[in-house]
């Protein structure tokens, strides 16, 4: 006849050797993602084209609406906080950007495509590596998304 405590402590056992569930995003991560939505739905209520023109500003704030919503709901599932951080000052940098700039589209960087190697071997991948590491923190999900 087995012992209670022994099965208890296969129990345990098996518990420890799980995999943990995933972090979730932290009660101070959350509230700051909150107020980033919320404070870009704000700026795209209110705002004003450069041009002047209505329906450029009816385009441009529904461009900021709809890249809102696509990038939170794309990074709604995300739960490494270092991710989390990331998405956090990229959001923060382009509002900044936009409402320096008045322009709502993200300012394009300018790298000539593969203009400084070969096509294939160390040097192309070299390159590409840089080109990854050269992109600014407010594009990282620009590619991704459009």
């Amino acid at each position: 006849r087995e012992r209670p405590d022994a099965a208890r402590t296969v129990r345990e056992r098996e518990s420890k050797t799980t995999i943990p569930p995933p972090a979730t995003m932290t009660p101070v991560a959350r509230q700051e993602v909150l107020g980033l939505y919320r404070r870009i739905f704000r700026i795209a209520k209110k705002w004003q084209s450069a041009s002047g023109q209505m329906e450029d500003t009816i385009k441009e704030k529904q461009y900021i609406i709809n890249e809102a919503k696509t990038l939170f709901q794309k990074n709604k599932d995300l739960t490494d906080p270092e991710l989390i951080k990331q998405c956090i000052e990229e959001c923060k940098a382009r509002v900044e950007i936009g409402l320096h700039y008045h322009i709502p589209y993200p300012r394009p960087i300018h790298l000539p495509p593969l203009g400084l190697a070969p096509q294939r071997g160390r040097a192309f991948r070299n390159q590409e590596k840089l080109r990854k590491l050269s992109k600014p923190a407010y594009l990282r999900s620009y590619d991704e998304v459009s």
